[in-house]
């Protein structure tokens, strides 16, 4: 009676003494350590005491009783590669929007209402060709102190 009672602590905390710190810490800090730890007990259970009750449980119970976790997983799993799908997928149809973009931007370009000049170009993120920098720098023609080595 007494181990079951223990058992059950145990299990409810899933706590355990760090023998090189003598600190309590968690079994299982992160979801990776979670699944590693359902299937280390799993596993060592089959293999070792495969008939016997813990805390009050079969084996296929205990095993009913995590199935949830290990289904959400599963459930995870499929939900990243749909979305590292589709954002491949997203990828590709942005390499044709952006053409697109740049087809529409190019004929506001050459459009004899709107231009290179136009409100409706420097709207779309374009800076207007009269408010471009030439480009043109004039050297100072102020003498520059020279410094003398010593």
């Amino acid at each position: 009676m007494f181990l079951r009672q223990a058992a059950r602590i145990v299990g409810r905390l899933c706590t355990a003494v760090n023998p090189q710190r003598g600190k309590e810490v968690k079994m299982a800090d992160s979801p990776n350590e979670t699944n590693d730890f359902i299937d280390d007990v799993s596993k060592a259970w089959k293999e070792f005491a495969k008939n016997t009750e813990f805390a009050d449980m079969t084996l296929a119970q205990f095993e009913a009783k995590v199935k949830p976790s290990l289904d959400y997983r599963t459930e995870i799993a499929t939900l990243e590669l749909q979305l590292i799908a589709a954002r491949y997928n997203r990828d590709l149809a942005d390499a044709v929007s952006n053409e697109e973009c740049l087809l529409v931007v190019g004929c506001v370009k050459t459009h004899r209402e709107h231009g290179e000049n136009s409100a409706l170009y420097k709207t779309m993120g374009y800076v207007p060709k009269d408010e471009r920098k030439n480009g043109l720098v004039r050297p100072s023609t102020l003498e520059q102190p020279s410094i003398k080595a010593a």
